[in-house]
């Protein structure tokens, strides 16, 4: 096998890494998206319930202090930090599929409607989890 023909193998190889992480990326978004719709959908009853009491007179002191857990906020804040954790990875890996099929980083900019420098910010982040991954796989076990 020639040089080149190596280069194009290995090539080939980071490509469909980098679509395999994507595609995984792709299915944890789907699935937080699953459990955030059922989240959120809990939340809007829970405001219909709220809505209610306080058309009937009720004070929020005298609400509040009785509001079943999680808190319409605490359902919130868990749902849009679950969406960012998940929504982010996929940017990420959608990105690094993006440059492994030969875009460059200003196209992958114009087309997330970031800036290069945020591109590069993508890249850089998951070269960083993978030379983490290698560093956790090489290290003997105690």
């Amino acid at each position: 096998m020639t040089t080149t023909e190596r280069d194009a193998e290995d090539g080939a190889h980071l490509r469909d890494a980098a679509a395999d992480d994507a595609d995984a990326a792709l299915a944890a978004l789907a699935a937080q998206l699953e459990a955030s719709v059922a989240e959120l959908s809990s939340a809007r009853e829970r405001v219909a319930e709220l809505q209610e009491l306080r058309s009937q007179g009720l004070s929020w002191r005298a609400i509040v202090p009785r509001e079943a857990r999680p808190l319409i906020v605490e359902t919130l804040t868990r749902t849009l930090d679950g969406l960012g954790a998940v929504g982010g990875r996929f940017r990420r890996e959608e990105a690094v599929a993006l440059h492994a099929e030969g875009e460059t980083i200003a196209g992958i900019g114009r087309l997330f409607g970031v800036s290069r420098q945020r591109v590069s910010a993508y890249l850089q982040e998951h070269q960083q989890l993978l030379e983490r991954c290698a560093a956790r796989r090489d290290r003997p076990e105690a």
